[in-house]
């Protein structure tokens, strides 16, 4: 299967737009094509309980951040810090590049 274009990468800070985070924005630590998610820092937080190993003498309890669906995100505008569509045009060097569709500009 080829790769999906989807409108976020790693690395862009998002804004969730629905479920239990709803408001909160942050950076892209992972996304996962195959199963249309992405791990954002910070979102949907949840408590893990780690038996102890070798590793990891003590246990406990962690807390990691677990996936978001990415139709619950938008890509906040790095020039308004607001959040945006995303949409692709073919930039001066006849590359498709992503730009924000609030205000036009390349992202």
């Amino acid at each position: 299967m080829a790769n999906k274009k989807l409108h976020l990468k790693k690395g862009d800070t998002v804004k969730v737009i629905a479920g239990n985070s709803k408001g909160k924005t942050g950076k892209v630590l992972e996304v996962i094509t195959a199963k249309d998610r992405a791990i954002i820092e910070g979102v949907n937080v949840v408590t893990k309980h780690v038996k102890p190993s070798a590793e990891k003498p003590e246990g406990g309890i962690e807390k990691t951040e677990a996936s978001v669906h990415i139709s619950n995100l938008m890509v906040v505008d790095p020039s308004n810090g607001e959040a945006t569509r995303i949409g692709r045009k073919l930039n001066d060097k006849n590359k498709l590049q992503r730009y924000s569709k609030k205000t036009g500009e390349f992202i």
